[in-house]
């Protein structure tokens, strides 16, 4: 046997060829056979021949098994083909697990450096990210063309600038608390007071881009230096006072508006994008199931009542407003000044005469510019009546309500006596309804206002009101009567205080010691 080869390789090997072949191959190999390279001898050539002959044999031999049963036969093929497939299918699921890898590698690396995505239907123009700069020194406003940009400038993480700007159709989180405050014509407002970090975004927002943009000189609300009393100085002693109001004012001021305004302004649409997102948010319902809350988008995104940059997106959207009745105003021979969404006109003199045609002028161009005036809201106050601006008597001076500042003073003098027990003044908390009456008066009378705080604050520090006014708040069962400031904090912005008065006024007279 040849060394090496075991017994069944050696049959292995005959069985390939023939027995002769095989005996001939080893007889040259060890010697013992003349190989003739030039041409073979012709046993050497039958042999060879016979042995390709028997190979040939067997595999025909074997083919004629194969097909011989046809069930074996069609049970390889269909093995085959699925070992085939398979392994095919191994190959491409590697293939496109390492494709996926590589696209989620490539996209946690695009979410570190850009925001790409903020929610359906907002996010189509996030990839333009080129600035007006002239526009914006124009406006001497900073120049941001990335949403990388503006997270530094905000000192904020790129992740962070998206948790505050996504827009979230269904959700678990919420970015504001609502509550409701009751109106003084009936029914209900709600409040959107922003959380402590997007109410700071916001207020970065309000201190860095918005309050840079100059105001009409007509708009007295939410404007630093300005007041109620600024806004109702121009309309003192005049023969006919004209007061309107713009229906929803906040609430009509869609997302692409507040957008629009960015993109005026020389931002890129991406930078626009997100402001516009952190400054806008959807009305939404709050549903239960299975024992989690979720918030629901209800509207389109627009301006929410509370935010500190609502005011002052208002003021710059309503500019060419201002202007279209700043010239109204000086054609028909009137004052005019805008606080928030009221308007006042007034006039001396023959044009007084002029209600009508002013009116008529007014209407159409509050509907070109995209607002609505509040059917309830017109008051037209002439000679003999009490002239009223933002809730101050303008008549001959600034003054108050008189009736109003009587009721507040015996109200003080009930509370020494009694206590707080059985006391109302406005529809919201007792004590932070007073505090704003005070702070009211204080603005249009200072003496008078400096006297009504001491004299509250005197009482607030008994022992016996400090009890009462706990016990209050403990009760409270609606959060609708808490004291919220959702307007901007400065020092020189008059902010509306928190309290209505009590007197027969008509529903068309708004409280304006009412905070929104």
């Amino acid at each position: 046997m040849p060394e090496g080869l075991t017994r069944q390789q050696l049959y292995d090997k005959i069985r390939e060829s023939s027995k002769e072949e095989y005996i001939l191959e080893e007889m040259v190999r060890l010697g013992f056979w003349q190989r003739n390279v030039e041409k073979p001898s012709v046993p050497e050539v039958l042999i060879k021949q016979e042995g390709a002959l028997n190979k040939e044999l067997n595999q025909l031999l074997q083919e004629k098994y194969r097909y011989r049963n046809k069930q074996l036969m069609l049970t390889e093929m269909r093995k085959a083909r699925m070992a085939k497939a398979k392994a095919k299918r191994a190959e491409t699921k590697q293939r496109n697990e390492e494709k996926r890898i590589a696209r989620a590698a490539a996209w946690a690396e695009q979410q570190q450096q850009d925001i790409v995505y903020l929610g359906e239907n907002v996010s189509a123009g996030l990839n333009k990210k080129v600035s007006d700069e002239a526009q914006l020194r124009k406006f001497n406003l900073p120049v941001w063309h990335t949403a990388q940009d503006l997270a530094n400038g905000m000192q904020l993480s790129l992740g962070k600038l998206r948790f505050l700007a996504f827009n979230r159709t269904v959700g678990h989180k919420t970015h504001y608390q609502r509550f409701q405050i009751p109106k003084k014509s009936g029914g209900t407002r709600v409040i959107s007071a922003p959380m402590p970090q997007l109410k700071a975004a916001q207020h970065w927002i309000l201190e860095n881009i918005l309050y840079k943009i100059a105001n009409s000189s007509s708009a007295n609300g939410f404007v630093p230096g300005k007041s109620i009393v600024t806004n109702a100085i121009p309309h003192i002693g005049k023969d006919v006072v004209i007061n309107i109001d713009l229906k929803d004012f906040f609430p009509s001021i869609a997302y692409k508006r507040v957008k629009g305004l960015f993109c005026k302004l020389g931002y890129s649409e991406q930078v626009a994008t997100i402001l516009s997102l952190i400054c806008t948010e959807p009305d939404v319902d709050e549903i239960m199931l299975d024992n989690r809350k979720y918030f629901v988008a209800k509207t389109e995104r627009r301006l929410p009542q509370g935010a500190p940059t609502s005011p002052a997106i208002t003021n710059i959207i309503c500019f060419k407003l201002d202007r279209r009745f700043e010239g109204l105003s000086a054609k028909y021979g009137y004052a005019y000044t805008r606080y928030a969404d009221d308007m006042t006109f007034s006039a001396k003199g023959e044009a007084a005469t002029k209600v009508g045609q002013l009116l008529w002028a007014t209407k159409k161009v509050v509907a070109e510019e995209g607002f609505v005036l509040h059917p309830d809201k017109l008051k037209v106050m002439r000679k003999g009546d009490k002239h009223e601006v933002t809730g101050i008597v303008v008549n001959e001076k600034l003054s108050l309500d008189r009736a109003t500042l009587r009721k507040f003073r015996a109200l003080l003098h009930q509370i020494e006596l009694t206590g707080l027990a059985n006391k109302r003044w406005g529809k919201g908390n007792i004590i932070s309804s007073m505090e704003g009456y005070a702070n009211f008066v204080a603005m249009v009378k200072p003496e008078q206002g400096v006297k009504l705080k001491n004299q509250l604050s005197v009482l607030l520090q008994r022992n016996d009101i400090k009890a009462e006014a706990q016990a209050m708040w403990k009760n409270e069962a609606a959060p609708a009567a808490k004291p919220v400031d959702p307007l901007p904090e400065t020092a020189t912005d008059t902010n509306k205080p928190n309290t209505t008065n009590n007197t027969n006024t008509s529903d068309n007279e708004k409280p304006w010691w009412n905070i929104l």
